[in-house]
């Protein structure tokens, strides 16, 4: 069948073309466009350093909180004690995650400050030596001789110490941790994940709350490991295979504790 000289068929597909290409035009227009101030965004590498702090508070106050109710209550008879070791626990562990995490990421920051301090002074004293350094760096990375010394040269007129600090060195905007994001990201997580097991403590019979605690915490270890892995763009599988071993492993561990050295508490 034909209309003014076209087949059905190939008004069809002329129809179906169009649509496609204005769908893949709206497509295009929509998607943000790649510059220079925004290409890490899609990447995952910037959110290592509170991701690893958010991380590990979790997973700390999940399983220490835990591991700490499971020891209590195989050796107590009664509710409160468990519930008085949880809490105090809960709120040493947060302070002390949040504080640790301060420390150790200001000592970092500290040793980062001191080593460019250095490097500061040796490109006063003698900056040909640190030229020769800059371009023997860049030439490892694949550059050959002349053109690494050339781009040293040039880099070295335009920033010699923030090149410096980068290329030799090895730090920069992505690497550098903020003592207190760490600490609050920290310290915050393991509150969220000491609620947990806080809640269970709260609820489940005192007679058998070991095992409530123990597979409210296995399913809690596996929503953080799946949470931490699709944050952070990883095998989700891995992640959650990793946390939950370990984390079992340390509740086996301390339930085991409280059975050996237990008393009616």
């Amino acid at each position: 069948m034909k209309t003014k000289g076209i087949s059905v068929s190939d008004a069809y597909k002329q129809v179906f073309n169009l649509y496609s290409w204005q769908k893949i035009k709206r497509h295009t227009s929509n998607k943000k466009m790649i510059t220079i101030d925004n290409y890490l965004d899609s990447h995952y590498i910037h959110r290592s350093n509170w991701l690893r702090a958010a991380v590990l508070g979790a997973n700390d106050g999940i399983i220490s909180i835990s591991s700490l109710a499971i020891g209590v209550a195989a050796a107590s008879t009664t509710r409160d004690p468990i519930l008085l070791a949880t809490v105090a626990g809960l709120v040493a562990g947060a302070l002390s995650m949040a504080a640790g995490e301060y420390v150790s990421v200001s000592s970092q920051t500290d040793i980062e400050k001191a080593d460019i301090e250095r490097e500061r002074i040796e490109l006063e004293t003698m900056p040909k030596a640190e030229l020769q350094i800059l371009a023997e760096i860049y030439e490892k990375r694949g550059l050959k001789k002349e053109t690494a010394l050339q781009v040293a040269k040039e880099l070295t007129e335009s920033d010699a110490l923030g090149t410096h600090i980068r290329d030799e060195l090895g730090i920069n905007e992505i690497s550098q941790a903020n003592p207190i994001q760490a600490a609050f990201a920290s310290g915050a997580a393991f509150t969220a994940g000491g609620l947990l097991p806080l809640l269970v403590i709260l609820f489940a019979p005192v007679h058998s709350m070991e095992y409530y605690l123990y597979g409210f915490t296995i399913l809690s270890l596996i929503v953080l490991g799946a949470v931490s892995a699709k944050t952070g763009g990883s095998s989700m599988s891995m992640a959650v295979l990793r946390i939950v071993v370990w984390g079992s492993i340390a509740m086996g561990l301390s339930a085991l504790v409280g059975y050996i050295f237990g008393v009616n508490v």
